[in-house]
């Protein structure tokens, strides 16, 4: 994935969702490139978010992250109910905390 990709997503997801402060922005276990970037950090740094990174060789740090995410046919199903949450849909889930 390139650089760019990342930050396009980033800013998208930052336009449309308004994160609080504080938001915590997790790096995948994969430990990308994109992700480390001056031009991400500083965005990141610029909106106030916690970065939190997978240890280094730590694939089960991502576990709980995939199973929240998880895609249906492709696409994230907002609606779906996760026992993490307290069998809330993501989308209800964020309504509430926010």
């Amino acid at each position: 994935m390139k650089r760019d990709l990342a930050i396009r997503a980033l800013k998208m997801t930052i336009a449309f969702r308004q994160p609080p402060k504080g938001c915590i922005f997790h790096r995948c276990a994969a430990r990308g490139s994109q992700y480390c970037s001056h031009d991400s950090q500083t965005i990141l740094r610029q909106h106030s978010f916690k970065v939190s990174m997978s240890g280094k060789g730590k694939c089960y740090d991502n576990a709980a992250d995939e199973t929240f995410f998880k895609t249906i046919n492709g696409f994230y199903n907002p609606r779906r109910r996760h026992s993490a949450l307290g069998w809330q849909s993501p989308v209800a889930f964020e309504w509430k905390v926010a």
